[in-house]
């Protein structure tokens, strides 16, 4: 099974997604890599896990 949709989410995206300011979507990218970097994960800056971001904000896409 091929999914098209990208493993990591970026801030623009966050931001539409979410309704908010990219300033306050790169804080919260911050904020949930720390934390995966707490659990051992490592990260990329400007970037987070889209099934982390999911989980955590509690959003998924409708299909």
């Amino acid at each position: 099974m091929i999914n098209n949709e990208k493993s990591v989410i970026r801030a623009p995206e966050i931001a539409e997604v979410l309704e908010v300011s990219e300033g306050y979507a790169y804080r919260l990218i911050r904020q949930l890599n720390k934390e995966l970097q707490e659990q051992g994960f490592h990260t990329v800056c400007g970037r987070v896990s889209r099934a982390y971001f999911e989980e955590k904000c509690c959003y998924k896409k409708s299909v």
